[in-house]
């Protein structure tokens, strides 16, 4: 039996502009974004610096729609999806190729108001969500130090 393929890319970081929505020819909807990631790596100096990475998205459907609506410019989000490359002749006669990220999922982060320039640091991720956390699986079932002793654990 031959081994799957895998593309599956997960990114988190911050819109650079805001989202561009357009329909296509049989009404559905397409939402472009693009989202800078930083790396970090050391400079010739040996210090440590930020190194931003761009990459396009592409979010189809409500979920487009959606981005349109509630994202801007600043704002951070993680995106969960696939990569597709593309290829084509430029009017110059140029060959000219582009990777971008078909997305299955895109999750707000921060807060609407952290992505106001000059809030939060203009616009940072400002430690929260517009959904509330279900934090049920992460409450004991004792509280701690009661009834649980090293020994108890399994591992």
């Amino acid at each position: 039996m031959a081994a799957s393929n895998i593309n599956v890319v997960v990114i988190t970081g911050n819109l650079t502009r805001d989202p561009e929505l357009r329909s296509t020819p049989s009404g559905g909807s397409v939402c472009k974004l693009r989202v800078a990631v930083n790396s970090r790596r050391r400079n010739p100096q040996g210090e440590w610096e930020d190194k931003p990475n761009y990459f396009d998205v592409t979010v189809w459907g409500a979920q487009g729609e959606n981005c349109a609506t509630y994202l801007s410019k600043g704002r951070p989000v993680a995106i969960e999806g696939r990569l597709d490359w593309r290829e084509w002749e430029a009017q110059d006669g140029t060959k000219r190729q582009a990777v971008e990220i078909i997305a299955n999922s895109v999750q707000f982060l921060g807060s609407r108001d952290g992505a106001a320039p000059g809030a939060q640091g203009g616009g940072g991720f400002a430690g929260g969500s517009d959904i509330p956390a279900d934090t049920s699986d992460f409450e004991s079932a004792s509280p701690a130090g009661v009834g649980a002793a090293d020994d108890d654990i399994p591992f």
